[in-house]
């Protein structure tokens, strides 16, 4: 569960098959945060809301029962009509809409179905909500790209790591020594790709946190992962550190060229695209 905050009231958010739900009830409690329950009974009764219901549900679920739909229609906007959360999931299977019990439950309907019922309640509060709902989905998508950049890194890391223990590492080191040893390696593959060492990065940009591999693109990651396994088998062939920075600039070149160029041809089919 995910909470956003809309004029100063949290909205809580889950996931489901892959699919964002926005708790009406907190929603409702813009409006009246003592009759929550009262607000969304009223709202699902209004015959353009069983209509709006009715088209998300054929769109998005093959299961809905249209025969028990058509009979809500029939006596959506009667003075007589009255429909809860859990009547209409029950009775059409629908999937728009989540009614969750205990502590933290309380009814959730799908974004679409969401934005609508805020609308019902407050076009203002709608707004606001759409506004901090697709912060949170930026925010998310940014993490998610670091994840994968960052895995990208890790992918042969542990391969670079062994080979250097078992052929660079004497028996006989102290963890400082070790901890130089392992440094001086990975400066080896930063020369290839980067044309730099760590410590020329970092007095070059004092202005920024982190290493100079936080900031390659996911490009440079891909190769960065390859040299680390190629540099791998140039170490357990007993080939000197000259020899594989040689080697392995070569590659990295040659490397960046094709994953650049694939990325510009790209660029350039989309923009005849349109």
């Amino acid at each position: 569960m995910t909470k956003i905050s809309v004029m100063k009231r949290e909205v809580a958010i889950i996931s489901l098959n892959e699919e964002d739900y926005i708790c009406i009830t907190d929603i409702a409690k813009y409006k009246n945060p003592d009759m929550t329950d009262d607000l969304i009974r009223n709202w699902l009764r209004n015959r353009n809301t069983i209509e709006f219901l009715g088209i998300w549900e054929r769109l998005n679920n093959p299961a809905f029962n249209p025969v028990e739909f058509d009979g809500f229609r029939k006596q959506a906007g009667l003075n007589s009509f009255t429909l809860t959360p859990k009547q209409w999931i029950e009775k059409t299977g629908a999937l728009g809409i989540l009614s969750k019990p205990g502590r933290y439950g309380g009814t959730y309907a799908h974004k679409d179905i969401a934005f609508e019922f805020a609308s019902w309640i407050s076009v203002e509060f709608k707004l606001y909500l759409i506004k901090e709902f697709q912060r949170l989905k930026e925010a998310e998508h940014k993490q998610l790209g670091w994840d994968i950049r960052r895995n990208l890194t890790k992918i042969n890391y542990r391969i670079h790591t062994d080979a250097i223990k078992e052929n660079l590492i004497p028996e006989e080191i102290t963890k400082e020594e070790a901890s130089l040893v392992y440094a001086t390696e990975a400066d080896v593959l930063n020369m290839a790709l980067f044309g730099m060492t760590a410590k020329i990065w970092r007095e070059k940009n004092p202005d920024k946190k982190g290493n100079i591999r936080d900031y390659a693109d996911v490009s440079q990651l891909v190769c960065l992962s390859n040299l680390e396994n190629l540099n791998a088998h140039f170490i357990n062939d007993a080939l000197s550190q000259s020899e594989r920075l040689v080697k392995l600039n070569k590659i990295a070149i040659h490397q960046m060229k094709l994953l650049t160029e694939d990325r510009t041809v790209k660029k350039l089919e989309k923009k005849e695209k349109v």
